[in-house]
């Protein structure tokens, strides 16, 4: 019998997901189209790998198993999975169709929706990734300045111009890699010192998990005003999860340029570059950016009624209430503890758990963790994604779990058994930091 979301006496049978595993490896390289949600980071041997169901902020297994979900398709499901007004929405205008030979209505109709809460938002364009228009809003910036160096803080896809500085950059021509630079969040010193006057674009996203000190970001702001630099916001996480208008709104900070997909369509393919009409403006006759399927409707039909959603219900403050109770619940439990080694940290709409070294390799930690979750029916890798379907009823019953699996935490820790009491292989890292995104390329002798 598949597990549920209770204290099961077993870990989860898995043969289905395996087996899928198994046909998937010689034909998929790394058997995942998304890092995050594939096998190695999960534990294996334990962690279901294919999901087939989601309702609400439940998702179901392969094999049957059923689990609370805190990584919401790694953030789209803003309101939450299989929501029955924004399916309602694409099942009306798939009955008209997908897409067209012309322009759709849609197009104007979220555009106007985003031009009325989305600060600086003046004009707009659609696309199907983020990392789409991440690299439009680097090519009009590029074309609005003049001007060829980027310097970027964070996470932006995988495109050559933002690769070139992380740890998996093969492929990339060395000319692309030496146009891109990186600085440290919360350090000005980091942006000006990296800076010269080739510089056309600052890209960074609003917020990670840490906040913002002694005025950063407006900082940012004032130094990209003073040297001619567009300042772009990557605000997939923060977009319409932080608040309505995201961390423009938020900060009360203006970017000259900024790109949404995630929490904007509850799991539709959109992306969103909006801001200053005097940039999009290249992109009529000077900058090329288009595609077949940026006007695809029933994408747009689901972002419209996302966004209504969250703009008349208060779906942001829901986030936060119910993501502050289990950062603050988390806290309190591993305090009570005394796990000085672990903690919950970030904005209360997207938190991770973390661990320090001082109990031993965090990964090993954060893998016993997982497995001890996964078990008792929660499928966990370290972040509170928050939706709006998360009820009281989950939190309750996983801040219930986190006390137990904590309390085993500490006793393996204490006897230092931790790694032998892994069911199967660890995690493993990945070439994105949560962190002080200092990520130079290598310097080739």
């Amino acid at each position: 019998m598949p597990n549920g979301v209770i204290f099961n006496r077993d870990y989860p049978g898995i043969t289905n997901s395996n087996n899928l595993y198994k046909r998937a490896k010689d034909l998929i390289p790394s058997a995942t189209q998304t890092l995050a949600k594939g096998p190695s980071q999960f534990v294996d041997g334990v962690a279901p790998k294919y999901l087939v169901k989601g309702k609400g902020s439940h998702v179901w297994d392969a094999d049957g198993n059923e689990f609370i979900d805190y990584n919401m398709g790694v953030g789209p499901l803003s309101l939450g999975y299989a929501y029955s007004k924004v399916d309602e929405a694409i099942k009306r205008q798939l009955e008209d169709g997908i897409t067209f030979s012309l322009m759709h209505p849609l197009e104007v109709e979220v555009a106007e929706l985003l031009n009325e809460l989305v600060p600086n938002c003046e004009a707009v364009r659609y696309s199907k990734t983020g990392a789409d228009v991440a690299s439009a809003a680097v090519r009009l910036a590029r074309a609005y300045t003049g001007k060829n160096k980027v310097l970027c803080c964070g996470y932006h896809g995988w495109h050559d111009w933002y690769v070139s500085v992380t740890s998996r950059n093969k492929g990339i021509p060395e000319s692309a890699a030496g146009l891109t630079y990186t600085f440290d969040y919360n350090d000005i010193n980091s942006l000006v010192n990296a800076a010269d006057n080739d510089i056309a674009a600052v890209i960074l996203e609003p917020v990670v998990f840490d906040e913002p000190k002694e005025n950063f970001l407006q900082q940012v702001r004032e130094f990209c005003s003073s040297n001619n630099i567009v300042l772009i916001f990557d605000e997939m996480w923060t977009g319409f999860r932080m608040s309505v208008g995201g961390a423009q709104e938020y900060f009360g900070v203006k970017a000259d340029l900024a790109t949404f997909s995630k929490a904007v369509a509850n799991g539709m393919p959109v992306s969103v570059l909006c801001g200053k009409k005097e940039i999009m403006n290249l992109a009529e006759d000077d900058v090329f950016f288009y595609t077949t399927f940026g006007g695809e409707a029933l994408s747009l039909a689901a972002a419209k009624a996302t966004i209504e959603i969250i703009r008349d219900n208060g779906v942001t403050s829901y986030l936060a209430l119910q993501g502050k109770k289990l950062k603050d619940g988390y806290n309190h439990i591993a305090a009570n503890l005394g796990l000085n080694y672990s903690g919950c940290k970030g904005y209360n709409f997207r938190s991770i758990v973390t661990f320090d070294q001082s109990a031993g390799d965090p990964l090993i930690l954060k893998s016993f963790v997982q497995q001890e979750m996964i078990k008792r029916g929660i499928l966990w890798s370290g972040f509170h994604n928050m939706s709006y379907s998360h009820s009281d009823v989950d939190v309750d019953y996983t801040l219930y779990v986190y006390e137990e699996v904590l309390s085993l935490l500490k006793q393996a820790v204490n006897k230092g058994t931790v790694e032998k009491l892994l069911m199967g292989k660890p995690v493993q890292p990945v070439f994105r930091k949560t962190e002080n995104f200092n990520m130079k390329p290598l310097i080739k002798v």
